[in-house]
């Protein structure tokens, strides 16, 4: 697997499409950090750490439905392993007129776009989500 965050967005774009409410996804640092920023802006209900069947470490992923629809409309890849995308803290992109979020990995952690925007900083930007 060549993008593994990117197989984890897909994972949880398609899962909501069928109407799942959990999804799981191989276990990795990087994906459990953006999983923390998806949990603290309310886009997923939460997420634990359980073993496979094949007893290789897995996410449990719990998606959040409101009225029946998913609360994520749009979780897009930016940073691909074959074209890195970095923004300085004033070049950060604001998507949707701020309804939406960027997570950011920067040298104080992977966090959101306003969260790198008080704390100064710049990084690579992972993905956006609406």
């Amino acid at each position: 697997m060549n993008d593994p965050l990117g197989d984890m967005l897909t994972r949880i774009r398609n899962a909501q499409l069928r109407g799942k409410s959990t999804v799981n996804t191989p276990a990795s640092k990087l994906r459990a950090w953006v999983l923390d920023v998806l949990k603290g802006e309310g886009y997923i209900r939460g997420y634990e750490s359980t073993t496979g069947e094949s007893g290789h470490p897995e996410l449990e992923i719990s998606l959040k439905y409101f009225d029946g629809t998913p609360v994520i409309k749009e979780l897009k890849r930016v940073s691909t392993p074959g074209r890195r995308v970095y923004a300085g803290v004033k070049d950060i992109p604001s998507v949707r007129q701020g309804l939406g979020i960027a997570i950011v990995s920067t040298p104080s952690g992977v966090m959101s776009d306003a969260a790198a925007r008080t704390a100064n900083v710049g990084g690579e930007v992972l993905c956006t989500v609406f």
